[in-house]
C-alpha cells in the first residue's frame, strides 16, 4: 500500500509539471526547443492562418472580423524582443488610422447609425479615454505644419461625418500606444525622461481620423504627453513621397493594376449577379451601385454589429456582403501573383523606406535625434510598403494596423546594427526578400542593418528592370 501510494504521489507530481511546463512554454517564460542554427523550431513569426485557431478555408466572415479589429484583451506582441546583450537605438512606427465611418454612402439607404462623441459609458472602452479628450480639448493652440492645425484633435459628431474616425478608432490606438510604451519606454528606455521635441519624428496625411490616430497612439505612448514637444508634419501624399512623387512607372504600374481588377470582376459571375440583386432592392441601376463601394459602408455596418440596411423591397443581407468580400480576397490573393502590383509597390514605397533607412543610419552612427519615428497613414500607405518588402503572406491592411522597424546594436560588437521588422506584433524579419535567407547560415536572431541598405539603395531597382540604379532612372524608365 505504502508503495502504491507512493506511486500515486509521484505520478501526480509528474503530472504537475508537465503542466506547469507547457503552460510556460504558452506564455512565452521559457523557451521552446530550437534548431541548430539558433532559430525556433517552430516559424517566426505567425502571419499565415493557424490550422489550429482559424479556419480551414478563406472564411471572409472571419476575415472580416480580424479587419474590424475589434478592440479587446490585450493581445500578446513580439515587439522589443531581443537578446540581452541587445540595445534597442531606435524605432519606426507605421501605422493605419483606426475604425472609421464609411467613405461612401449606399444610395436611397439610411446611413449607419454611428455616435462618434468619445463617450466613457461607452464600448469600446480604454482607461486613458477621458484623459485623453481632456487632453486634447486644451489642445486647440497646438502647433502643427499647416493645414494640418485647422483639423479637430479628436472625434466629436453624434451622427459620424463620412470618412470620420470613431471611438473604436481611438481606442484601438490607445491600446498600441499602451501597448508600444510598456515596451520601449518602461522596459528599453528608448527616450529619456527629459525627452524632447527633437527625439521624435511625426508625420500624417490631411485627414482628420489620421491625425486623430497618431494623437490616440502618442497619447497612450508618451509618459507625459506635452503639447509643446508634438509637432505633426503634413504628408500631402498618402504614399508618403514628400518631394520624391512624379514617377511616371509607377502611375504606369498602377493603372494596369486597375486595369486586371477591372478585369477579375468582369469575369466573376457571382459578383456581378449579387450587384444586380442590391441595385434592385435600393432601386438604383446596377452601375451607380458598384460606382458607391457598397462593401465600404456594409463594412461599417458589420464592424459595429448594426442591421445592413433595408428598403421597400428588401434589405441588403450577410450573404451579399459575403460574396463581395471573397471576392476581395481572391483580388488580393491574384495581386500578389501578378507583377503589375510589385512594381508599382516598389516605386511606390520606396521614397519612404529610404527616408527610414537614413533615419537608421544616423541612429547606427550615434545621433540622438529621431529615434520615434511615426507615420499616420492609411491602407493605400502599408499595403506597398508590405508588398515591396516582399511579404506577400501578410494580410491587407485592418483598422489601426501598425508597421515596425526596430534597430538594435549589439553592446557586445557596438559596430554591428540589426534590424527587425514586425507586422501587427508579429515578428516578419526572416520573411521579407532582403533576409528571407540569413538565418540558414546564421544563428543571429536579427537581419543585419546592411541587407535592408542594400535593399532599397540597390536591389529595389534589380527587382525592377536591372538596369536602373536608382529612383529617378527607375520612375523614368519602360518596365510595366
Amino acid at each position: 500500500m505504502l508503495y502504491r501510494n507512493r506511486f500515486l504521489v509521484l505520478l501526480a507530481l509528474a503530472g504537475l509539471l508537465a503542466f506547469l511546463s507547457l503552460s510556460l512554454q504558452f506564455f512565452h517564460l521559457i523557451p521552446v526547443s530550437t534548431t541548430k542554427n539558433g532559430g525556433s523550431s517552430k516559424s517566426r513569426k505567425r502571419i499565415m492562418p493557424d490550422p489550429v485557431t482559424e479556419p480551414p478555408t478563406v472564411d471572409p466572415v472571419y476575415e472580416a472580423l480580424l479587419y474590424c479589429n475589434i478592440p479587446s484583451v490585450a493581445e500578446r506582441s513580439m515587439e522589443g524582443h531581443a537578446p540581452h546583450h541587445y540595445k534597442l537605438v531606435s524605432v519606426h512606427v507605421f501605422i493605419r488610422h483606426g475604425d472609421r465611418y464609411p467613405l461612401y454612402a449606399i444610395p436611397k439607404t439610411k446611413r449607419p447609425e454611428i455616435d462618434c462623441t468619445l463617450v466613457a459609458s461607452r464600448k469600446p472602452y480604454h482607461p486613458k479615454l477621458e484623459a485623453f479628450v481632456s487632453h486634447m480639448s486644451k489642445g486647440s493652440g497646438a502647433s502643427f505644419e499647416s493645414p494640418l492645425n485647422s483639423l479637430p484633435l479628436y472625434p466629436n459628431h453624434p451622427l459620424c461625418e463620412m470618412g470620420e474616425l470613431t471611438q473604436t478608432g481611438i481606442v484601438q490606438h490607445l491600446q498600441n500606444g499602451q501597448l508600444l510604451r510598456d515596451i520601449y519606454l518602461r522596459k528599453h528606455k528608448l527616450l529619456p525622461n527629459d525627452w524632447s521635441s527633437e527625439q521624435l519624428y511625426l508625420e500624417t496625411t490631411g485627414k482628420s481620423r489620421t491625425l486623430q490616430s497618431g494623437l490616440a497612439l502618442l497619447y497612450g505612448f508618451l509618459p507625459d504627453f506635452d503639447w509643446k514637444k508634438v509637432y505633426f508634419k503634413h504628408q500631402p501624399s498618402a504614399l508618403f513621397c514628400s518631394g520624391s512623387c512624379y514617377c511616371p512607372l509607377r502611375n504606369q504600374y498602377l493603372e494596369k493594376e486597375q486595369r486586371r481588377q477591372y478585369l477579375l470582376r468582369l469575369k466573376n459571375s457571382e459578383l456581378e449577379r449579387t450587384y444586380g440583386e442590391m441595385a434592385k432592392i435600393v432601386d438604383i441601376p446596377t452601375k451607380q451601385l458598384r460606382a458607391a463601394n457598397p462593401i465600404d459602408s456594409m463594412l461599417c455596418h458589420f464592424c459595429h454589429n448594426v442591421s445592413f440596411p433595408c428598403s421597400r423591397s428588401g434589405c441588403l443581407g450577410m450573404e451579399h456582403f459575403k460574396v463581395i468580400k471573397t471576392h476581395q480576397i481572391e483580388d488580393e490573393r491574384e495581386r500578389h501573383e501578378k507583377p503589375l502590383y510589385f512594381g508599382y509597390s516598389l516605386l511606390g514605397a520606396h521614397p519612404i523606406l529610404n527616408q527610414t533607412v537614413n533615419r537608421m543610419q544616423r541612429a547606427a552612427a550615434g545621433w540622438k535625434d529621431e529615434l520615434f519615428t511615426l507615420y499616420s497613414a492609411h491602407d493605400v500607405t502599408l499595403s506597398p510598403v508590405l508588398s515591396a518588402l516582399g511579404l506577400l503572406e501578410a494580410r491587407f491592411p485592418r483598422f489601426a494596423a501598425r508597421l515596425i522597424f526596430e534597430l538594435w546594436q549589439d553592446r557586445q560588437k557596438p559596430s554591428e546594427h540589426s534590424v527587425r521588422i514586425l507586422y501587427n506584433g508579429a515578428d516578419v524579419t526572416f520573411h521579407t526578400s532582403f533576409c528571407h535567407d540569413f538565418h540558414k547560415h546564421s544563428p543571429k536572431p536579427m537581419c543585419p542593418l546592411e541587407n535592408l541598405v542594400r535593399f532599397v539603395k540597390r536591389d529595389m531597382f534589380v527587382a525592377l528592370d536591372g538596369s536602373s540604379t536608382n529612383y529617378y532612372d527607375a520612375c523614368h524608365g519602360e518596365g510595366a
